[in-house]
Formats: structure tokens, sequence, C-alpha cells
């Protein structure tokens, strides 16, 4: 017979020694080591300067982390962060939102488009996000070793029970949850699945605009639609009849369905694809 919930008590920590490793930065650096090859791949499938992969891996990686730390100060803390500044930078005590590291990541692009490749924007959005929708399914797998970010009590047969988490303990304990980092995973992988499919088979890049729409849907609309079954991050959100996590998404999906539309209202731009990166020009000639 078949047990009606799941028993999770995976421990955080995968090293505990003189380095501690943890799933959760683990996942994030996996994600972004596997993110950086495809983009890769992509670059030079087109023809662009390999040099632009590591500038551009610098932009999105201190974006990522200072918006998605900023993001959760302004948005979900800042009651707390107005009164303790010097808190804002202990980022190992936790604390970061994914929307604060979209909006991050939507800056560092556009500066990177007018600093390096002095193309539109959409250009590195199209390509960039399809590796984005792996690492934010890597993530939330690191979520659910931290015991973190799981949903209301349900009877469904893959509830879980997170008994490493103080939060399970105090407000539903003995009851089982819904693993909603598993939902979003895996919302995350099929929408990765998808993009590479748009992508790689059908070329998908000729219409600028359109991966990156289609992206932002996929993202922020199931989290918009899982927000409904998942605990509150911040208690102000009881009072709130959609919380601010479904707030915050509204205008990535309203963003996105533009995308979409305009990429389809314009013709498509049929591109090269010599697969081999642009030489590098010769600094010796003036």
């Amino acid at each position: 017979m078949l047990a009606d919930f799941i028993t999770w008590s995976a421990d955080p920590v995968l090293i505990d020694s003189f380095v501690t490793i943890r799933w959760y930065g683990l996942m994030f650096a996996i994600g972004f080591w596997i993110g950086f090859n495809i983009v890769a791949r992509m670059f030079k499938r087109e023809g662009a300067p390999e040099r632009w992969l590591g500038i551009l891996l610098i932009y999105v990686g201190v974006a990522t982390i200072v918006g998605a730390r900023l993001g959760h100060v302004f948005f979900y803390a800042w009651d707390y962060y107005s009164q303790h500044p010097w808190k804002i930078l202990a980022t190992w005590e936790g604390g970061l939102a994914s929307h604060g590291g979209a909006i991050g990541i939507i800056i560092a692009v556009i500066l990177f488009s007018i600093f390096v490749t002095k193309r539109n924007p959409l250009w590195t959005f199209d390509r960039l996000t399809v590796a984005i929708a792996l690492v934010g399914c890597l993530i939330r797998i690191g979520n659910l070793m931290n015991s973190e970010i799981f949903g209301h009590p349900t009877d469904l047969p893959w509830g879980f029970k997170f008994v490493n988490s103080p939060e399970w303990q105090q407000l539903y304990a003995p009851l089982a949850c819904h693993p909603t980092q598993i939902y979003e995973a895996l919302t995350y992988l099929a929408l990765f699945g998808l993009m590479m499919w748009m992508y790689w088979k059908r070329n998908a890049g000729e219409r600028p605009g359109l991966l990156f729409g289609t992206f932002l849907i996929g993202t922020f609309g199931s989290r918009f639609l899982i927000e409904f079954i998942k605990n509150n991050q911040e208690a102000f959100e009881d009072s709130m009849a959609i919380n601010m996590g479904q707030i915050l998404s509204i205008p990535f999906v309203v963003l996105g369905i533009f995308l979409i539309v305009w990429a389809f209202m314009h013709p498509r731009q049929k591109l090269a694809y010599p697969n081999a990166y642009a030489p590098e020009p010769d600094k010796k000639k003036k």
C-alpha cells in the first residue's frame, strides 16, 4: 500500500567540513555553468564574438545577486531593513527575491547591449532567457533541499511533510503540504525544453522578442498561479487578495504578451549561422 504523503528530511548541507557546501549554492552554481555553455553554443552558432560571453557572465552574475537581494529588501522587508540598513549586506542570513533578480538581469542586459554588443537588447534577452529557465529549475530544487518555499496543506498523495522546517513544524505539523518547489521546477524545466526546441528547431531567434516573451509568460504566469497554494513569504501578505509575488508577476506577464504580439507583427529577420565565433579584431592594425 502506498503512503498518502512523503516525509522530506533532506539535509540542506551536502558537505560540512573545512568547506561547507550547501545544495542550494551547488544548484545555483551548476545552473550558471550549464547556462553559460548553452549561451556559448548559441553565440558560436550565430558568429558572435567569444569575448562577449565572459563579459555577459559578469554582468548577469552580479545583477542576479544584487537584484535578488535588493528585491527582497524593498519588496518584502523594507520596514526591517530601513531600520537596520547594515543588514542589507548580510546575504548569508537569507533573503533573495526572484522578481528582484529578474529586474537586475533586465538592467544588466540593457547595459551590456549599450556598452558591449551595440545590438538591440532583445537579441541578448532571447538567448539568455533560454538558459535562465533551466537555472530557475535548479534553484527551486535547491529550495526543496532547504525545505523552504512550500505550499498549503494538502491530502494529495504527493504531499510533503517538511520535518526539518521550523515553519512547517510551527504552522502545519503533522499535515502534508504542497511541494510547490517541485511544481515550479517542473514548470521551468518544461519551459526550458520548449524554448530550446523553439531556438534550435524553429529558429525562433529570428523573431526578436519571441523567446523572451515566451519566457516571461511561462515563468511569471506559472508563478502567479502557483502562488495561490504557496505560503506567503511575509506576514503583511496575509491581508492581501493576491500576494506580493503575484502583484510583481503581472507586469512581466503583460510585457511577455506584448513581446510575442510584437514579434509576429514584424517580419522574420533571417540570420546567418556560421557556427564559429567572430574573429577578434587585430589590435596591431590602426
